[in-house]
C-alpha cells in the first residue's frame, strides 16, 4: 500500500492489526503494576529485615524505559483496543510514573505535532541568549529535570482553570510547548481527569514514603533514577536533528533483546513517521521499509552533553 500525499503533510498505511498483541500487552500491564507495587510498597517491608534490600530498587528503576514505553502506547490509543479500558490502565500506570496521565498525553501528542517546530530543547537563538546562557536550563533539565517538571506539574492540580490559562499565556513562546500545554490541561475535561489522577499519585507516594520510614531517602534515590533514565533519553532520539524535518527522528541501535526490551522504543523514527503503529508492529515495519540505524543508543545519549546548540 503507498502513502497518500497531500500538501504538507504525509499520512501513513493503516497500521497493521495483530491479533496476538493485546494478551501479551495485558500481560506485560501486569508485570509492571507489580513492579511498581513492589517498588512502593513491597521493598520497605524488605527493608525491615535488611537494609540490603534496598539494592533491589536498582533492577527495578532499570524498567523505566519499558515501564514508560507501555505509558506511551497507551498515550496513542494503542495498548488496549478499548479506548475507555486502554485510557483506564494508561491512568493506572501514570499514577504509580508519578504524573498525570491527561498532562502526559496531551504533552507528547504536542511533541508529535510541533517536534523540531516549537519542541527543540537543544536550541537556542543567537540574538536572544549566548550558550553559556542557555546551558544551565538545558543541563539542568537534561539530568532529570524533565521528569521533575512532570511531578512539579501536580501543583496546577489546586489552581483554578483560569489562573492555569493566565500561566500558559506567560510561558507561551514560539520555541516551547509550555503555554499549549497550559491551555489544553486548563479544558474542563482533562482538568478533571488529570486533578482526579493528582490525587491518587500525591496518596500513594505519601503512603510509599511513610512505608520506607527512616529509609525514606532510598525511595527518593530511587526516584531520582528514574528522573535521570527518563531526562537522558527523552531528546536524544532527536538532538542535533534537521529542523526542516520534523516528522523525522532517529532509530537508535542497541543489542535486540535490549530493543525489545523497550518495546521498540528506539525503532524512534518509524514511530515518528508511523505513529498509529503498535510496539510490537514497528520491527516489521523497520525491516519492510529496509530501515537504517542513525547512531547507537548509549552514543546519542552522551553526544547530548555536548550542551545546546545555535539555531541556524
Amino acid at each position: 500500500m503507498t502513502e497518500t500525499r497531500t500538501p504538507g503533510r504525509v499520512r501513513p498505511p493503516r497500521a497493521p492489526r495483530s491479533t496476538g498483541g493485546e494478551p501479551v500487552n495485558i500481560g506485560l500491564v501486569v508485570i509492571a503494576m507489580v513492579i511498581g507495587a513492589c517498588q512502593l510498597f513491597l521493598v520497605p517491608l524488605l527493608l525491615r529485615v535488611d537494609a540490603a534490600w534496598g539494592w533491589l530498587l536498582v533492577p527495578l528503576i532499570l524498567t523505566t524505559t519499558p515501564f514508560w514505553s507501555l505509558i506511551h502506547e497507551a498515550i496513542h490509543g494503542a495498548l488496549l483496543r478499548d479506548r475507555s479500558r486502554n485510557d483506564r490502565v494508561g491512568r493506572a500506570l501514570a499514577v504509580l510514573y508519578g504524573s498525570p496521565f491527561a498532562m502526559l498525553k496531551v504533552g507528547h501528542l504536542l511533541h508529535h505535532r510541533y517536534s523540531r517546530v516549537r519542541e527543540r530543547t537543544e536550541i537556542y537563538d543567537p540574538a536572544e541568549t549566548t550558550r553559556l546562557g542557555a546551558a544551565p536550563a538545558f543541563y539542568l533539565k537534561l539530568l532529570g529535570g524533565l521528569y521533575l517538571l512532570e511531578v512539579i506539574a501536580l501543583v496546577l492540580a489546586v489552581l483554578p482553570a483560569a489562573v492555569i490559562r493566565a500561566v500558559g499565556r506567560r510561558v507561551e513562546a514560539p520555541d516551547s510547548v509550555g503555554g499549549l500545554l497550559l491551555d489544553r490541561v486548563a479544558q474542563p475535561a482533562v482538568l478533571d481527569r488529570f486533578r482526579t489522577d493528582a490525587a491518587a499519585i500525591v496518596v500513594v507516594h505519601t503512603l510509599a514514603f511513610l512505608a520506607y520510614g527512616a529509609h525514606w531517602w532510598m525511595l527518593l534515590a530511587a526516584l531520582g533514577g528514574r528522573a535521570l533514565i527518563i531526562s537522558l533519553s527523552d531528546n536524544a532520539y532527536h538532538y542535533g536533528t534537521d529542523l526542516a524535518a520534523p516528522r523525522e527522528a532517529m532509530n537508535l541501535r542497541v543489542p535486540r533483546p535490549l530493543e525489545r526490551f523497550a518495546l521498540n522504543f528506539t525503532l524512534h523514527d518509524v514511530h515518528h513517521r508511523h505513529p498509529g503503529l503498535r510496539w510490537y508492529e514497528l520491527r516489521e515495519r523497520f525491516d519492510t521499509e529496509g530501515g537504517h540505524y542513525h547512531l547507537g543508543w548509549f552514543s546519542a545519549v552522551a553526544r547530548q552533553f555536548r550542551g545546546p546548540i545555535p539555531l541556524r
